[in-house]
């Protein structure tokens, strides 16, 4: 077994001066920051919890995370049994469902790739692969449900 470790830092820059003396009183605009990586990303939560629609929240970054981790897997493995790929989107959709005292899960995610590759006899294999690369990710393997798959493939 291989470990990895990773580290990001997290600032809020929401303390709008009064601190967090009452709900309304911050906002929850925050800076996520990872050590030689040239873009900070500008994240705040959810608008229906009190959050900046302009900024990422965490339910986009981790949808986003399951989405990104299960293209790499993807790529990889096409490349592996010499599947070109030429084009890929994904359109990920998710779940969350919020419970009675506040906190909340996702329940559901379906990743909707859009892949094009070069080789019409490859089609089974490409959409078979989705499988694969669902099995691998590092992020799907963290979940505790199911990531639904809706994968469109096509030839150029």
């Amino acid at each position: 077994m291989k470990n990895h470790k990773y580290q990001v830092q997290i600032e809020w820059t929401g303390n709008e001066g009064f601190g967090t003396k009452s709900y309304n009183s911050y906002n929850r605009n925050h800076e996520i920051i990872v050590s030689e990586k040239y873009d900070t990303i500008k994240a705040s939560s959810d608008p229906s919890f009190m959050g900046e629609s302009t900024r990422y929240n965490p339910e986009e970054l981790f949808l986003s995370s399951l989405s990104s981790c299960h293209m790499l897997w993807y790529l990889h493995l096409c490349s592996a049994h010499k599947i070109i790929v030429v084009e890929y989107t994904d359109e990920a959709s998710g779940i969350m469902t919020e419970t009675d005292n506040g906190s909340g899960k996702f329940v559901e995610v379906t990743l909707a790739p859009n892949v094009t590759i070069t080789d019409a006899n490859q089609l089974i294999k490409a959409k078979e692969l989705h499988k694969k690369a669902n099995e691998m990710c590092f992020i799907a393997n963290s979940c505790n449900f199911a990531i639904k798959h809706e994968p469109n493939i096509r030839t150029v």
